[in-house]
């Protein structure tokens, strides 16, 4: 049972060295007794220690649970509010971001590695290895210098962290495309927001004191990720070298109470300071974006992905961990072809598909478990195209098979009929090498719900005068281009080298999601020999 201090209290501060969990703090120059912390001193002395140091005559009590709602300060001025239109919201998409949002889903079942400093680090590389991204893990979330734990502590910390944090990262990705320089600003985001964003108002077995707890330690395990960066020039883009730092820095969290008739404080709401790290200069930085020096990446972030994470992480986390992982992926094109072996990675990790590749027991609970996980993508939207070469009929689950079963009883009795005649039905058992199959088979892409499509707001562009001696370039379609390239056997990226632009660019050209302007339509036009069919 925790312990509260009174209204009575004379400040004197004798409780706080002797706590032996370190629950009693200050909040505005007045102690307090964390009730998340404190344990009655159980396993360290026979009596709690502050009520046996107290010297007034009323010595802190044992915390009651409190009767009737619970009243925040409402003169706290916080961020705005996310979601205006109740679905969707700009957040910040930068690969800085999708990597933290993966090791904070996938945690340890991520190839983490200890470095020559002996820190726990996982390193991705990035633009066909002209950069990388380093992630490790800090010994505290607000340290004005912080520091990487070591990697048993890091393993540790790694192994206790929520997959909901991912969702709570999310929302404080959105909350920095409010800012004009995220890097030197905060934002205030109270309980009562997160609470709502993640759908924790709807749990009534949840109290308020456990709310506000899951929430302090979701954005602790968030605000404990450090990244650097090492990027090689990417066309206009100069080099990025980001030393390590916070991903997002925990600058305070403010407690708010309110006092029963006794006089005993009940912590009734939070409020948390964030800053982003130096990330976001390089990759939210609006201005440098118009100059064509930095980067400014954003996505939209769906409401619905938020509760429906935090709906199935318990039964489902392989389809919570990747329908966050296609929150990034699906914005590279809608041609993305994914092989079943990268979703079990992202699903379940390197360890326990190596295991399933060598057990046939473990490879049967692995395949059931992915075939419900895609069940459950299809049941909230995202709805698997899967490769009719790769990933035929007789391989798929029997939901998918069974998708077209009519709802009516007279026709539903029909399908079953014309199935039963044929010579391989839709129940039969699956082939015996199917998971071979399986490493072998791919889903051509996801159908996505309405408020995951991908809308980007074209940025504001410089009128250009025309030269009127210059050819005028009629536009090349992504397919003529990727046609072209394909023709001279030239890669992606062999091609971005000599347009000296990223392979992504290329990528993005080919897919229809940017469009050529004038000059690097001529460039193109000349490269892929297609200037006589553009003049």
């Amino acid at each position: 049972m925790a312990y509260s201090i009174t209204n009575r209290c004379t400040q004197c501060g004798d409780c706080s060295p002797v706590c032996p969990t370190g629950a009693i703090k200050v909040e505005e120059n007045e102690f307090w007794i964390d009730p998340a912390l404190c344990n009655n001193c159980q396993g360290y002395y026979e009596e709690p220690q502050c009520v046996s140091v107290c010297p007034t005559a009323t010595p802190p009590v044992p915390l009651k649970a409190k009767k009737g709602r619970c009243k925040t300060n409402s003169q706290i001025t916080t961020s705005p509010q996310l979601f205006p239109n109740g679905r969707t919201n700009p957040f910040a998409s930068a690969i800085v971001i999708w990597e933290a949002c993966n090791a904070l889903a996938q945690r340890d079942s991520l190839p983490w590695m200890v470095d020559e400093a002996g820190d726990l680090c996982h390193l991705w590389q990035v633009g066909g290895g002209r950069g990388e991204i380093t992630l490790r893990i800090a010994a505290a979330a607000n340290s004005a210098t912080p520091i990487a734990l070591r990697a048993e502590p890091a393993r540790a910390a790694i192994a206790d962290w929520d997959i909901r944090a991912a969702c709570l990262h999310l929302i404080f990705a959105a909350h920095a495309t409010f800012l004009e320089r995220p890097w030197e600003e905060t934002f205030t985001i109270s309980d009562q927001q997160i609470t709502e964003y993640l759908g924790l108002d709807k749990r009534k077995d949840l109290s308020k004191l456990a709310k506000l707890n899951l929430i302090k330690d979701l954005a602790h395990q968030v605000c404990t990720l450090l990244v650097s960066v090492d990027w090689s020039p990417q066309g206009r883009i100069r080099t990025i070298s980001i030393p390590e730092g916070y991903v997002w820095q925990l600058v305070g969290i403010r407690h708010h109470f309110q006092e029963d008739e006794l006089g005993c404080k009940h912590l009734s709401g939070l409020t948390l300071t964030i800053q982003a790290g130096q990330w976001t200069q390089y990759f939210l930085n609006q201005q440098g974006s118009r100059e064509g020096s930095t980067f400014y990446q954003y996505g939209t972030l769906p409401k619905s992905l938020l509760s429906n994470v935090m709906s199935i992480w318990q039964q489902h986390e392989g389809a919570a961990r990747i329908m966050l992982w296609l929150l990034f992926k699906t914005r590279m094109g809608s041609e993305q072809r994914i092989t079943v072996p990268t979703l079990m990675r992202i699903g379940y990790g390197e360890e326990k598909l190596a295991q399933a590749s060598s057990n046939r027991e473990e490879r049967k609970r692995l395949l059931r478990s992915f075939e419900s996980d895609l069940e459950i993508l299809h049941r909230y939207h995202l709805k698997p195209d899967f490769d009719p070469v790769t990933y035929p009929i007789e391989i798929q689950p029997l939901w998918a098979k069974l998708a077209d079963l009519p709802d009516d009883a007279e026709a539903a009795l029909e399908f079953w009929t014309s199935d039963g005649s044929r010579d391989v039905r839709l129940t039969d058992a699956a082939p015996r090498d199917k998971w071979h199959r399986l490493m072998h088979a791919r889903i051509l892409s996801f159908q996505l719900p309405n408020d995951w499509e991908y809308k980007p707001t074209k940025p504001p562009r410089k009128k250009m005068q025309k030269n009127r001696n210059s050819r005028s370039i009629l536009p090349l379609s992504g397919q003529q281009i990727s046609a072209a390239r394909r023709k001279l056997q030239l890669s992606q990226r062999e091609l971005a080298n000599q347009l000296g632009k990223s392979q992504s660019w290329v990528r993005d050209i080919e897919s229809g999601r940017l469009q050529v302007n004038e000059k690097d339509r001529l460039r193109l036009a000349e490269l892929l020999g297609l200037a006589s069919n553009s003049s």
